[in-house]
């Protein structure tokens, strides 16, 4: 990772290009090595790190100035990247999975030894499996989920795209470049056990 680089998969003229193999392996590398990215999801950009290193998930709460207590949510490319972080019991199973991959987000049971700076000390943990080809792409190469939180700090609209991704969150090790899935709204979250709304549609 090379933070003074701040590389960048955009073009000056901010249009969409196909992230290729060699550059997902790369962005896989420094997300291991503990950088912190933008990248584009269904709705906004996100920012990104490895859920499992804690200076990273400090560093992107800082970034976003998000106090740890509230959690973050884990975005895979499928159910069994998630298996490690969340527990898939009874008859939530079959509504989770119904929906996924797709734009839904779901509080699901967190396992018992979970890090407490992914889901701030609460039994539960927020998963996506997302449809998004670049996020998916992103976890595939990573080899298992990655944090998702919109890129902006308190108090900012979140970022729409690369650019502005960019000037929000200057910080950042590399800023992704991909459209957002055209939602309008981030995507809907709800506890997997009960059903309930929590973030509406």
């Amino acid at each position: 990772m090379c933070r003074q680089q701040n590389t960048r998969d955009t073009t000056q003229s901010g249009q969409t290009k196909a992230v290729s193999p060699f550059r997902l392996r790369l962005i896989a590398r420094e997300l291991h090595q503990g950088a912190v990215i933008a990248y584009p999801t269904e709705a906004v950009y996100g920012l990104g790190c490895d859920p499992l290193n804690r200076a990273a998930v400090e560093r992107l709460l800082a970034i976003k100035r998000r106090p740890l207590h509230k959690g973050l949510i884990l975005i895979a490319a499928s159910v069994d990247q998630l298996r490690p972080f969340a527990r898939f019991d009874g008859d939530c199973l079959d509504r989770v999975e119904a929906s996924w991959p797709g734009p839904h987000t779901w509080l699901l049971p967190a396992v018992t030894d979970l890090p407490y700076w992914i889901n701030g000390g609460r039994d539960s943990v927020a998963c996506r499996v997302t449809a998004h080809p670049v996020a998916a792409a992103l976890c595939r190469a990573f080899g298992g989920p990655i944090v998702s939180t919109s890129a902006n700090q308190a108090g900012q609209a979140p970022a729409r795209n690369a650019l502005q991704a960019r000037l929000r969150c200057r910080a950042v090790d590399r800023v992704v470049q991909g459209a957002t899935g055209g939602l309008r709204a981030p995507t809907p979250i709800r506890d997997a056990v009960s059903g309930e709304m929590l973030r509406g549609d």
